[in-house]
C-alpha cells in the first residue's frame, strides 16, 4: 500500500486525503487545528463552490450538506453609480445570471470539521500539528509522496516564483471583510430564488453577498473586497464583532443602499462571524519544492496558484486541484512520484487553473470598455447574463468573448441582433 503525506486541512488537502483514503492508499494528514478547534474558532475566507466543483465532492460522496445548504442557481450583479451631492447612490446595471445547475457555500468551520472527523472515522492518520520545514525534512523518506496544501507561511516559501505564469501585481490587490449574519431580507428582484449577488462600485471594490449554510443554519455572507487604503478600506483597525458589523452597514448604506435595504435587521451569527484578512498578492508558484535532505514535495492548490479571492475561486479551484492530482496519483499505479512526474501532474492541473488565473487578475483592473458593454447589454439580454454567469463555474469560456473587444461586439450582436448598449456609466 502506497504512504502518502498531506499537510494541510483545507478544501483541496481534506478533500484529497478523503479521496486517496477511499482508494485504499495509506493518508496521513497534518492539520494545525483538531476539529473541535476549527468548529469553535473564527470564520475564515468564504468559499462558494460552483457546479463542477460540487460535482467533485458528490463524487466522492462528500457532499454532506446539500440538503441544507441554501440551493444558489444565480449571480446577480449591479453596478453602483456615481455618489450624488445628496440622496444616495443607485444602480446604473441590474441582472441576474442563471446558473448550469447550483452552487453552494458552506461556513469553512462546518466543512473542515466535518471533513476532519469523517477522515479520523475512516481511519485516517490524523497529526494534529503546525508543520515546518523541519518536520518535513524528517518525514519525507517515510512516504511515497509528500504534498503541502498550506496556502502560505513557511512551506509555501518553499516554492519558487513562478515569473511566467504569475500576473504583474507585486502587491495586495484587495482587503476582505466578512460578517456572517442572520436576518437578511430576500432580494426582492428575485425573492423566490438565491443567488450570490456582487456590486462593482467603480474606483472603490466590490460587494458580495453570498448565501450560506453556518453553524446555526442557514446565513448570509456581506464581504467587502476593497482596493487597498481606499473608501472601503476601513477595517484593520475595528475593535471587535460589533464594530465590524457597524461599518459594514455603513459602506452598504453609503455604497449600495439597495442591499442595505434588506439588512436593517441583520445579527452576526456567532461571536467569532466576522474577519478581515485577504491582503496577499496573487503569485504563481513553481509546483515542486527540494526539502534540505533533497525530498521533494508537491505544492497542492493556493500553495502554488495563488489567485485574488475577488472573483470568489478559491475553493472552487482548490476542489478542481483535488481532484485533477487524485486522477494522476491513481493512473501512476505503482510507477515513483519523481519530479517529472510532479511537474507533469501539475501541468495537468493548470489547464483549468490557468482560466482561472487569468480571469481573475483581470477582474482586478479597471474594467476595459467592452466588459463595462457586456455588463451592459446582460441587463437587456438574458443569454448574456446566463453566459456570464456559468463562466464563474468555467472560466474557460471566457477565452471566446471576454478578454477582446472585437469578440465581445460579435458576441453581443450574434445574440441581440447588432444591439450595440449604451453604457450608463464611465
Amino acid at each position: 500500500m502506497r504512504r502518502i503525506l498531506i499537510v494541510g486541512a483545507g478544501q483541496s488537502g481534506l478533500q484529497l486525503a478523503l479521496g486517496l483514503q477511499a482508494k485504499g492508499y495509506d493518508v496521513t494528514l497534518m492539520s494545525h487545528r483538531t476539529a473541535d478547534e476549527v468548529r469553535s474558532g473564527r470564520i475564515m475566507a468564504p468559499q462558494c463552490l460552483f457546479p463542477t466543483a460540487l460535482r467533485h465532492e458528490r463524487e466522492l460522496g462528500l457532499d454532506f450538506w446539500t440538503a441544507r445548504a441554501p440551493r444558489i442557481e444565480g449571480l446577480g450583479v449591479s453596478v453602483a453609480g456615481p455618489e450624488p451631492a445628496t440622496g444616495g447612490r443607485t444602480r446604473v446595471v441590474d441582472w441576474l445570471g442563471r446558473l448550469d445547475g447550483c452552487a453552494q457555500s458552506v461556513d469553512r468551520r462546518v466543512k473542515t470539521a466535518g471533513w476532519l472527523d469523517t477522515f479520523a472515522e475512516r481511519g485516517g492518520r490524523l497529526v494534529i500539528h503546525a508543520a515546518t520545514v523541519s518536520d518535513l525534512d524528517a518525514l519525507a523518506g517515510r512516504y511515497d509522496l509528500v504534498l503541502a496544501a498550506v496556502g502560505r507561511g513557511e512551506l509555501a516559501s518553499l516554492f519558487g516564483h513562478d515569473a511566467d505564469r504569475s500576473p504583474p501585481h507585486a502587491a495586495p490587490r484587495r482587503a476582505l471583510a466578512v460578517a456572517c449574519v442572520h436576518g437578511l431580507g430576500p432580494c426582492p428582484e428575485h425573492p423566490g430564488l438565491d443567488a450570490v449577488r456582487c456590486t462593482l462600485v467603480p474606483g472603490a471594490g466590490e460587494l458580495f453577498v453570498v448565501p450560506t449554510l453556518t453553524l446555526t443554519g442557514r446565513a448570509d455572507l456581506l464581504l467587502w473586497a476593497g482596493l487597498p487604503d481606499g473608501p472601503l478600506d476601513v477595517f484593520r483597525e475595528t475593535t471587535g464583532p460589533g464594530e465590524h458589523l457597524a461599518r459594514t452597514l455603513e459602506l452598504l448604506e453609503r455604497f449600495a443602499p439597495w442591499e442595505y435595504a434588506r439588512a436593517t435587521e441583520v445579527e452576526l451569527t456567532d461571536a467569532n462571524a466576522t474577519l478581515a484578512a485577504g491582503r496577499h498578492a496573487p503569485t504563481v508558484r513553481h509546483p515542486v519544492a527540494r526539502l534540505p535532505s533533497g525530498g521533494l514535495v508537491l505544492g497542492v492548490a493556493d500553495t502554488v496558484v495563488a489567485d485574488d479571492p475577488v472573483t470568489g475561486q478559491g475553493a472552487g479551484s482548490a476542489a478542481k486541484c483535488a481532484a485533477s492530482y487524485l486522477a494522476s496519483i491513481v493512473e501512476r499505479e505503482d510507477r515513483p512520484f519523481d519530479e517529472t512526474w510532479m511537474r507533469a501532474a501539475f501541468d495537468r492541473h493548470w489547464q483549468s487553473a490557468r482560466h482561472t488565473t487569468r480571469w481573475t487578475n483581470a477582474m482586478l483592473d479597471s474594467l476595459p470598455g467592452h466588459v463595462l458593454d457586456l455588463m451592459t447589454a446582460a441587463a437587456t439580454h438574458q443569454p448574456v447574463a446566463d453566459r456570464l454567469a456559468r463562466g464563474v463555474d468555467d472560466p474557460s469560456d471566457f477565452e471566446d468573448f471576454f478578454y477582446d473587444a472585437e469578440r465581445a461586439e460579435t458576441y453581443v450582436s450574434s445574440v441581440a441582433g447588432g444591439f450595440s448598449p449604451t453604457r450608463p456609466f464611465p
